[in-house]
């Protein structure tokens, strides 16, 4: 793990359990169990929720990869300790549950 996703994960760990998972060339980013985001090429990119489009409206939207159909919020504002926290608990409270595994 480089030392971007580390500093990610230390910034938000403050909040809660923050997991980072390597998948295809980038890493995906769940917060207590709910993906809330990618990291691509050195960069946080975190999904559109109704509090991160409030939070984040002055934030880049771009695709976190090409052949990505997802718009997300490129995020940069690690020192903010305060709107981390409330970008975190309303993004986890408006993500969808993870999806039970099915058993064969």
């Amino acid at each position: 793990m480089n030392e971007f996703n580390e500093y990610v994960r230390e910034c938000f760990s403050a909040v809660g359990d923050v997991v980072i998972k390597s998948m295809m060339g980038g890493y995906l980013v769940y917060f207590n169990g709910k993906l809330i985001g990618d990291i691509c090429g050195n960069e946080l990119f975190l999904k559109r929720t109704t509090t991160s489009d409030r939070l984040l409206a002055d934030s880049e939207l771009r695709y976190p990869y090409e052949g990505s159909k997802t718009l997300m919020h490129v995020f940069d504002r690690f020192e903010d300790t305060d709107m981390i926290e409330e970008l975190l608990v309303g993004m986890y409270a408006e993500l969808p549950e993870k999806k039970a595994k099915k058993s064969k």
